[in-house]
């Protein structure tokens, strides 16, 4: 029988000259255990509560038995708080089953432990006491409707003992130290992946060592486009037919395997490992949609990378509501002729061909007259960016995110051939689009650890190296704290984000995990930039030092591929059914 005052560590010295660690912060292993028995009994209480909180919002936003639209908007912050709460619990218990997988492997150390260990305690304290949704947003159980009473049913002994125990300064003091211990810091902790996978992971990690991070602060400084050079070298390594099938030119490789290469080459520069997202919409859009001669004509080449492709859906004053879309496609014989603005393009200039969202039914004002073309054009020039007829573009300068360039598209006489309306008939569009959200959320999830993890390693590396009263800045409390979390947070929504791939990997709908997974890890990347760069105090606002550019990159993350709120809306919409 569990007994609510067990232990998490026992007590033993460590002496640590190197670090110059506090004494009372020395810990040893934990009970190994205690923490799988207590991590597993805090699941079913935790998930309790999410039913109930689920059971209350239904309720509140029904209407004859139906969720309402309207009232749905109406509740709108107890929606998204269920979300969150949602992805809290799938969080934790998707973080359990990567320390149980690891415990059987015989390769669950301390430094795993800890990360487990802090993760319960402070995610189960944040449930109970309020999710951080933004800076100055916070969900509460209260806010979806739960009663004392029902807050109360989550107050079982191995919840409090976590509360209570798992998120210590001792641990995190622990954790840090143990992380300084870390060869090359790329990846803190075993990650569960399997032979292959880690062995994509350290080949493109080098990669991004030896030539993405050298280079990428100078990039962002200058604004300048990634050199062709890199965008070839990507190429040769399977890059952007990573997850196309071996028949049509790609690797035939896994979904997992994406998340991998997007995630280190993120870690090395957001724009790098950005370059290989409009290439898996694209290949998604034409894999599940296309017609047999347009996946055996356009997969080779995106696959080699002898042609790049573009996203063009979002619009001027549409954003997230692609149902209202306004540019238009008009059918004349075997072509159609495109008219209207898009907006928020990245990489348009250099792309050889577009993936174009445009209303082929003018009659209708939603979704349901949209159509997808493949529509080609010329690779533009410095002097010359938008050569194609019927076709231009001006710059949006940005913050971060840079590398790849974000523009305005205006189209008035655009030709699209009929062949390039994919899958060979009017009106698909949309439901094409939808069929790529799971996988294209599933890579920004993992874009955003890979900056997270960068930010995580420029701060600690920084914390290491500047000296204040006499120390190290990582030998404070409050720095190693932030160190501590950021290596926790990072490790809980990997594996959420792992899971989602697996899913995909294995047929299975995952657009609830997918969107967990880039809801959490935007807001991660977003909490690791901004410690990272208070690490560094006045430098941090310098634009020379990497971290004001982490900063920028991770900003970003919050609101592309779904911005926040829409990603809470569309994660309450499914829990609600």
């Amino acid at each position: 029988m569990l007994r609510c005052t067990c232990k998490l560590h026992i007590t033993d010295e460590i002496d640590s000259p190197e670090t110059d660690m506090p004494k009372d912060a020395a810990m040893t292993k934990p009970l190994l255990d205690d923490l799988l028995t207590l991590t597993g009994e805090a699941l079913a209480p935790v998930e309790g509560v999410l039913e109930a909180a689920t059971a209350k919002v239904r309720e509140t936003v029904s209407q004859d038995g139906k969720v309402s639209a309207a009232l749905l908007e109406e509740h709108q912050f107890a929606a998204h708080a269920l979300a969150w709460l949602a992805t809290y619990v799938e969080a934790l218990r998707q973080t359990r089953a990567w320390a149980v997988k690891l415990d059987g492997e015989g390769r669950l150390g301390e430094m795993e432990q800890l990360l487990l260990q802090i993760a319960f305690g402070e995610y189960l304290w944040q449930i109970q006491g309020g999710i951080p949704m933004s800076q100055n947003e916070t969900a509460k159980l209260i806010d979806m409707g739960l009663a004392p009473q029902d807050i109360g049913a989550m107050m079982q002994p191995a919840v409090m003992t976590l509360v209570a125990g798992g998120n210590t300064q001792a641990a995190r003091m622990r954790l840090v130290e143990l992380m300084q211990d870390n060869a090359g810091h790329a990846t803190f902790g075993a990650s569960g992946l399997d032979e292959e996978l880690e062995m994509i992971r350290e080949q493109f990690r080098r990669y991004a060592d030896e030539k993405v991070v050298p280079h990428a602060h100078e990039w962002h400084l200058k604004d300048d486009l990634i050199p062709m050079e890199v965008i070839e070298e990507l190429a040769e390594m399977g890059v952007f037919g990573l997850t196309i099938p071996e028949n049509l030119g790609g690797l035939g490789l896994s979904k997992a395997s994406m998340v991998v290469v997007s995630e280190e080459l993120s870690r090395g520069y957001i724009g790098v490992g950005s370059l290989g997202t409009r290439s898996e919409i694209a290949a998604e859009l034409i894999l599940a949609g296309g017609t047999d001669e347009q996946k055996s004509t356009w997969l080779p080449k995106i696959a080699s990378g002898e042609v790049l492709p573009t996203a063009v859906f979002t619009e001027p004053n549409t954003g997230s509501d692609l149902g209202s879309l306004r540019t238009r496609a008009v059918k004349d014989g075997d072509t159609y002729t495109v008219t209207g603005n898009k907006t928020w393009i990245t990489h348009a200039a250099r792309a050889s061909v577009m993936t174009l969202l445009a209303r082929t039914d003018p009659s209708t004002d939603n979704y349901k007259g949209l159509s997808m073309f493949l529509a080609e054009k010329e690779p533009g020039t410095d002097e010359n960016p938008f050569p194609t007829e019927g076709m231009t573009g001006g710059e949006i300068e940005v913050l971060g995110y840079r590398g790849m360039k974000e523009f305005e598209l205006g189209f008035d006489g655009f030709k699209v051939p009929a062949a390039n309306l994919l899958g060979g008939a009017e009106g698909q569009g949309f439901k094409q689009l939808m069929q790529t959200f799971e996988s294209a959320r599933i890579q920004t999830a993992a874009r955003a650890i890979g900056v997270a993890q960068s930010a995580l390693e420029v701060g600690m590396q920084y914390a290491i190296d500047r000296k204040q009263f006499g120390k190290s800045l990582i030998n404070f409390p409050r720095v190693a704290g932030k160190l501590a979390m950021m290596a926790v947070e990072i490790m809980v929504a990997r594996q959420l984000t792992y899971f989602s791939a697996w899913e995909k990997d294995n047929d299975r709908r995952c657009d609830l995990e997918a969107g967990m997974a880039k809801l959490l890890g935007a807001r991660v990347a977003w909490a690791c930039a901004d410690n990272a760069l208070q690490i560094h105090g006045g430098n941090g606002f310098a634009l020379e030092y990497q971290i004001s550019r982490i900063l920028c990159d991770a900003r970003i993350l919050n609101i592309f591929e779904g911005a926040a709120e829409i990603q809470a809306q569309v994660i309450a919409r499914r829990l609600l059914g």
